[in-house]
C-alpha cells in the first residue's frame, strides 16, 4: 500500500535497512530524490544519465537504483501547497538516503532555509564535504593538487541554530537587559542579539563520525578547526570535547598531536590536533598537503568548506552529503541559479560527484570510481560546459546533459 499522497513508490524497488549501526542494501534499492529548483531539473536529469550508466557498467545490470520523486521547494509548494511537505521527511526515513539538487528559500516569514531545515527535522548532524582537484579544471592556484581534504561540518548548532532578535524590538531588549542586568554584559542599546548554543553531545557525535570516518578510510591526520583564543566556552569547549571524545572512545585508535611532538609514534594511529580558524584559512593556502581531514563547527565550516572549494575550481565541482544516525542526503553545494534555469547551460558536476557519495555511502564504491573516471576523463578531452570552457584554453563548450554524456563515454 502506497502511504505517500505526493510520491510514489517504485514498485520494483526493495527498502534499505539499518539496524545496528550497519546498513543493508538491496540490488535495486529505493531512492528518493529532490528534483530541485531553478537548474535542478537540468543538472538532475544529466546526474540521473550519468549515475545509472555507472551502475550498470559497473554491475553488469545486476544492480540498478530505484528512483523516487519526492518533493521540496518551489516544485512541492506548486503541487501540494507547502514548501517542505511532511511525506518528503517520511520517505527520507524509510528509506535511509536521498539525493537533492539545489533549493530556493521562500522569501518573506517563516522558513530561514530550506536547507537548514532539512538538516535540522532529520538530524543530519555532521555535513561532509569532499574537496580536491580534478586534473586540468581550471584553479586560481599555482599547484591546486596539494589540497585534497576531507571537511566534516556540524550541522545542527553554533550560530545556525537561528536563535536571534533583530535590533529595536522588545524581545531583543529584553534580552539585553538580562544580560546587562543579571549576567553583567555590555551591550550596546539597539543592538541585534543572536546566541551561539554548543554542547558536548552535540560536538561529541559530530567528532566520533569523523574519527570514525578516518578510520574506515585509513586517513592519518584529523584537525578540529576552532577560533577558541577568542570563544573560549563554545569554540574552545569544541575542541576540548573533540579530544575528550577520541580519549573515551577511541582510545587505541588515536593520538593527540602533542604526544607526536614529544616523539611518540604515531603509527596505525590517527593524529588528532588543532588549529585556529583564521590560521587554517592560511594553511589551506601554505601547506594544504599537510592536512586530510578538517573537523569544525558550523559556521567554521560554511566558510572553510566554500574557500577550499574555490581553490580547486569553485563550487560547480563540490559534492556535499549531510549524515545522521540512520538517515544521509546527499545534494548539490551551490545555488539554484534561476537566471539559468531550463538552458541545459550549467555544469551537473556537483550534483554528480555528490550522487557519487551516495554510492560509495551504501557501498558501491565501483560504480562511484566510475564516476570518478568519467569526469576526470571529460575535462582531460577539454568537452565542458561554459563555466570550464571560458577559463581553458582549446575547450569545447557544451550543454548540461551533453556533459553528462561525456562522463559516461569517458568510464
Amino acid at each position: 500500500m502506497n502511504e505517500y499522497r505526493y510520491a510514489r513508490i517504485p514498485e520494483t524497488g526493495e527498502r534499505i535497512t539499518h539496524g545496528e549501526g550497519v546498513i543493508q542494501v538491496p540490488d535495486r534499492p529505493i531512492i528518493p530524490f529532490v528534483e530541485g529548483d531553478g537548474i535542478g531539473p537540468d543538472i538532475w536529469k544529466a546526474t540521473k544519465h550519468v549515475v545509472d550508466s555507472a551502475v550498470r557498467e559497473a554491475y553488469g545490470g545486476k544492480r540498478s537504483l530505484a528512483w523516487m520523486e519526492v518533493y521540496a521547494g518551489q516544485k512541492a509548494h506548486e503541487k501540494t501547497g507547502e514548501w517542505l511537505p511532511e511525506e518528503t521527511f517520511h520517505a527520507m526515513r524509510e528509506f535511509k538516503v536521498g539525493l537533492k539538487g539545489p533549493l530556493t528559500t521562500p522569501i518573506g516569514g517563516g522558513i530561514r532555509s530550506l536547507n537548514v531545515t532539512i538538516r535540522k527535522i532529520l538530524d543530519l548532524y555532521s555535513c561532509i564535504r569532499p574537496v580536491r582537484w580534478i586534473e586540468g579544471v581550471p584553479s586560481p592556484m599555482k599547484d591546486p593538487g596539494r589540497l585534497d581534504v576531507v571537511i566534516f561540518r556540524e550541522n545542527t548548532e553554533d550560530v545556525y541554530a537561528g536563535i536571534e532578535w533583530a535590533s529595536g524590538t522588545p524581545e531583543a531588549e529584553k534580552v539585553r537587559r538580562f544580560l546587562v542586568d543579571e549576567m553583567g554584559a555590555q551591550i550596546r542599546e539597539g543592538s541585534g542579539i543572536g546566541i551561539k548554543p554548543m554542547s558536548p553531545f552535540g560536538t561529541k557525535r559530530h567528532v566520533a563520525a569523523a574519527i570514525q570516518y578516518a578510520l574506515d578510510r585509513g586517513l592519518s591526520k584529523l584537525t578540529l578547526v576552532h577560533k577558541g583564543n577568542i570563544m573560549k566556552f563554545t569554540e574552545g569547549a569544541f575542541a576540548d570535547w573533540g579530544y575528550e571524545v577520541a580519549r573515551e572512545r577511541f582510545p587505541d585508535q588515536t593520538i593527540p598531536e602533542s604526544r607526536v611532538w614529544e616523539g611518540e609514534d604515531p603509527a596505525g594511529r590517527v593524529v588528532i590536533g588543532d588549529r585556529i580558524a583564521d590560521a587554517m584559512f592560511q594553511q589551506v593556502l601554505l601547506r594544504p598537503d599537510e592536512y586530510e581531514l578538517l573537523v569544525t563547527p558550523n559556521l567554521n565550516g560554511d566558510y572553510l568548506s566554500d574557500a577550499c572549494a574555490a581553490q580547486v575550481g569553485g563550487l560547480g565541482m563540490a559534492p556535499g552529503a549531510n549524515i545522521g544516525d540512520e538517515v544521509a542526503v546527499f545534494e548539490a553545494t551551490h545555488g539554484t541559479a534561476p537566471k539559468y534555469a531550463g538552458q541545459d547551460k550549467v555544469n551537473p558536476g556537483s550534483l554528480i560527484l555528490s550522487a557519487g557519495m551516495l554510492l560509495e555511502h551504501i557501498g558501491w564504491g565501483e560504480a562511484a570510481r566510475l564516476i570518478d573516471k568519467g569526469l576526470e576523463g571529460a575535462v582531460r578531452a577539454r568537452t565542458v560546459t561554459y563555466d570550464l570552457e571560458r577559463q581553458m584554453e582549446g575547450a569545447t563548450t557544451v550543454g548540461t546533459f551533453r556533459f553528462g554524456e561525456e562522463i559516461v563515454r569517458n568510464m
